[in-house]
């Protein structure tokens, strides 16, 4: 598990189950749940870089997307409209794609 030692599993797997609906994802409650969002900054950058799967420094769209599946392997996709709100909220400089400092202000916010 990517997550192991910094999250625990209890509460990674009760965030996955309550975002289980379609377009019942909201990042918010999510890094609450998970336990993220009291995490220190380098951790937040550790989790970062476990999202950002192809290691380009941004989390895209479709890394956006399978969000959940780096928490949990058997988590559903966001849907499209899940993931174009989940961008919208972190892209704060408009590139198309969330930065490292743009994610760790969402986790926080």
């Amino acid at each position: 598990m990517a997550f192991a030692g910094m999250l625990s599993d209890e509460d990674i797997k009760a965030a996955v189950q309550a975002c289980q609906g379609a377009d019942s994802f909201e990042y918010k409650k999510f890094f609450k749940a998970c336990g993220l969002a009291s995490k220190s900054s380098d951790d937040v950058k550790k989790a970062f870089k476990i999202i950002d799967q192809d290691n380009s420094g941004f989390i895209e769209e479709e890394e956006l997307k399978l969000f959940l599946q780096n928490f949990s392997a058997g988590a559903r996709a966001l849907t499209d409209k899940e993931t174009k709100a989940f961008l919208a909220a972190g892209d704060s400089d408009g590139d198309g794609k969330i930065g490292i400092d743009e994610f760790a202000a969402l986790v926080k916010a």
